[in-house]
């Protein structure tokens, strides 16, 4: 049974999608369908912690912050197998994830395109060229600091992230034009 949400209690970006965005993208893009227009289907957001290995109560301020960050809690993320050189056993705990979606997952993007990304050091735009061949797109953090939920003077130790957005879309290049149009910051090729 779905549950029918406010207008008002909507995200900013995902209204402007579903009446701006969606439409103009059909257009654009000459599609027959309004089911054909490029989607943006979840956020994945994941911290490496291989420093959990020697100090497993590192992970848990890697938890404390993903979740501040992003307002879920995060999943713990356990080595798949056995590494002697690493000294990474089996099921050891070494990273944390989160997957955003629905009404989370466009505030988290409206955030990170707004507030998190300006902040970061020597910011030029993001590479167009991070596209896979599905049509998603990942960025690579290197510090955890620019999400102005993060307090510097709390920090245990400087961390980066991959995020990833899922998009459903027919080509790279769809995703790209639906990124344009959330005024994503990538660079011109």
């Amino acid at each position: 049974m779905a549950v029918a949400v406010k207008e008002s209690t909507q995200p900013r970006l995902r209204r402007l999608y579903n009446e701006k965005i969606r439409p103009e993208l059909k257009e654009e893009l000459g599609l027959r369908s309004i089911m054909q227009v490029p989607v943006l289907k979840k956020i994945v957001i994941n911290v490496g912690a291989g420093f959990a290995v020697t100090n497993p109560k590192a992970l848990d301020s890697v938890l404390a912050e993903l979740a501040a960050i992003t307002g879920q809690a995060p999943v713990k993320t356990r080595a798949k197998e056995a590494i002697s050189n690493f000294k990474l056993r089996k099921g050891l705990a070494i990273g944390a994830m989160v997957t955003l979606r629905g009404n989370r997952m466009y505030e988290f993007l409206d955030r990170l395109i707004s507030v998190a990304l300006p902040r970061v050091r020597d910011f030029n735009g993001l590479s167009p060229k991070a596209f896979d061949a599905h049509g998603n797109y990942t960025i690579g953090i290197r510090e955890q600091i620019i999400f102005p939920e993060i307090h510097f003077d709390d920090v245990e130790r400087i961390h980066g992230m991959d995020i990833t957005l899922v998009i459903r879309s027919e080509s790279p290049e769809h995703s790209a034009k639906l990124l344009e149009k959330f005024q994503f910051p990538l660079r011109k090729k």
